[in-house]
C-alpha cells in the first residue's frame, strides 16, 4: 500500500470556505492533471482510508494517468476513486481517455472496460471506510469489446437522481445516444456543468446526453447520511474523480473551464 502524502496541506486548504473555480468565467482552462504526478488528487478505495493508492493502482506512466492493475493478483470489490482536490458547481470539463489491457481477474463482468467520471461527488472525506461509491452523478466511460454496440457518456446515480425531459428518473443507469468505441482509441469526451440546472454530455463533438435537476435519493443511505447531516436536496456542486473498477484506463487530458453561474 502507498499512501499519497496530500491529506495534510494541500486538500484541506483548497476546501477551506468550500470556494469554487467555477465563480469567475474570465477564468482559462485549469489543468487538473499536470501530466507529472498526481498532484491534487487523493484515493480512496472501499476498505481503506482516504489518501491510500492500494497496490499503487493510480499512477501516471508516460505521461499518462493510468488505472493499472500491474500489481493486482485479483478484484475482490476494492473500487477505488481518485478525487480532485476542490469543488466545482459550474464548469465545462474536458476529458481524453482510453481502455487498455485486459481486466484484472475476478473483476465484474459489467466492469469490462467501464470507468466513471464521478461529478457532484459528496466530500471523500465524508465517505464510510467502506463505502464502494460516493453519492455523485457519474459519467460512465465505457468501451466496446469489438462486435456489439455498448454507448459511453451513460449516466449513472450512486446516491443520486436527476430530471430528463421532465420526469424524475430513478433507474440506476441510462444509455446516451453515443456511438461504440472499440479497442484502445483515444475519445474525448466534454461536460458542461451549470449548477443543479444543467449538464450536457458530448463525445467527440456530439451532444449525446442532457438532463436537468440533480439531487440526492433520499432512499439510499449514503444519502440519507448526508441529509440529515445537513446537505441539501438538490445537487449543485460537489468534487470530480475518477474510478477504477477493475480495468486499466488511461486518460491524458483532464481540464478544467470555469463557467459564470
Amino acid at each position: 500500500m502507498k499512501t499519497l502524502h496530500l491529506l495534510s496541506l494541500s486538500f484541506c486548504v483548497l476546501l477551506t470556505g468550500n470556494q469554487s473555480l467555477a465563480q469567475n468565467s474570465n477564468e482559462s482552462w485549469v489543468q487538473l492533471f499536470n501530466g507529472e504526478d498526481l498532484s491534487n488528487w487523493v484515493p480512496k478505495f472501499t476498505g481503506y482510508d482516504l489518501g491510500v493508492n492500494h497496490l499503487d493502482t493510480f499512477k501516471v506512466e508516460d505521461g499518462l494517468l493510468t488505472v493499472s492493475y500491474d500489481n493486482w493478483n485479483d478484484f475482490s470489490g476494492e473500487f477505488g476513486h481518485i478525487f480532485y482536490d476542490q469543488s466545482f458547481s459550474h464548469y465545462l470539463l474536458r476529458v481524453e481517455y482510453r481502455f487498455s489491457g485486459d481486466q484484472v481477474t475476478n473483476g465484474p463482468g459489467w466492469a469490462y472496460r467501464n470507468n466513471g467520471i464521478m461529478i457532484h461527488s459528496q466530500d471523500p472525506r465524508s465517505m464510510t471506510l467502506d463505502q464502494e461509491f460516493p453519492a455523485s452523478i457519474e459519467v460512465q466511460l465505457l468501451g466496446g469489446n469489438g462486435n456489439d454496440p455498448r454507448a459511453t457518456a451513460n449516466v449513472c446515480t450512486p446516491g443520486t437522481n436527476y430530471v430528463l425531459e421532465g420526469e424524475l428518473i430513478t433507474q440506476h443507469c441510462v444509455n446516451s445516444s453515443s456511438a461504440t468505441y472499440h479497442g484502445d482509441q483515444w475519445v474525448s469526451l466534454e461536460v458542461e456543468v451549470r449548477g443543479d440546472e444543467l449538464i450536457r454530455h458530448t463525445v467527440n463533438g456530439e451532444v449525446v446526453f442532457e438532463y436537468t435537476e440533480t439531487q440526492l435519493d433520499a432512499r439510499d443511505p449514503d444519502a440519507q447520511r448526508l441529509l440529515s447531516s445537513g446537505s441539501p436536496l438538490k445537487v449543485g456542486e460537489g468534487f470530480i474523480s475518477l474510478q477504477a473498477e477493475s480495468h486499466p484506463t488511461q486518460f491524458r487530458k483532464i481540464e478544467l473551464l470555469p463557467l459564470s453561474p
